[in-house]
């Protein structure tokens, strides 16, 4: 098991292969189908907002976050895929998740030094794995809004890196 605190660096990267466990600690953020695209649409706006966000070195778990708890939502819907170029591409290095994605978006992965995790839908264990959550951008989408959390030791499987996906094995 690797322990990767956040921000992410570009060498800490070069370090992973697809199969390696790893444990996140630090700052995360949560979006998913509805929110992605908002964050895509300020970056090719060149928007100001986008650095507040804090995408170098970051961690995007693909879930929305309610009183529930937290856990994956499927990577490879159309909104949330489209979106991970463009995010690896303003310094995404960790996009977290659960599916497969197509080899068109682990070639982006590739080229921006990024890496997609897979993580098991245990939403109780992700639950106590948090240690504090606000809205960060786009309230107005409730559960589904930009959230960041603090998180202590979630875990994950590298599933696509270097140009490689576990899921062609």
């Amino acid at each position: 098991m690797i322990r990767l605190n956040t921000p992410i660096s570009v060498e800490q990267i070069a370090e992973l292969a697809i199969g390696t466990q790893v444990e996140i600690h630090g700052r995360v953020l949560c979006g998913r189908d509805a929110v992605l695209p908002k964050i895509v649409e300020l970056i090719r706006k060149n928007d100001p907002k986008v650095e507040q966000l804090g995408l170098a070195g970051a961690v995007i778990f693909h879930t929305a976050v309610s009183p529930a708890g937290i856990g994956p939502t499927t990577s490879n819907k159309a909104e949330i895929e489209e979106s991970i170029p463009e995010l690896a591409k303003a310094g995404v290095r960790i996009h977290l998740g659960k599916g497969s994605l197509s080899s068109k978006t682990i070639e982006a992965l590739h080229s921006f030094n990024s890496v997609f995790v897979v993580t098991p839908p245990v939403t109780a264990l992700f639950s106590h794995r948090i240690k504090s959550q606000k809205v960060l951008a786009f309230p107005e989408e409730g559960m589904e809004a930009l959230y960041e959390i603090e998180v202590n030791g979630l875990p994950g499987i590298i599933a696509a890196a270097h140009g490689q996906n576990i899921f062609d094995r």
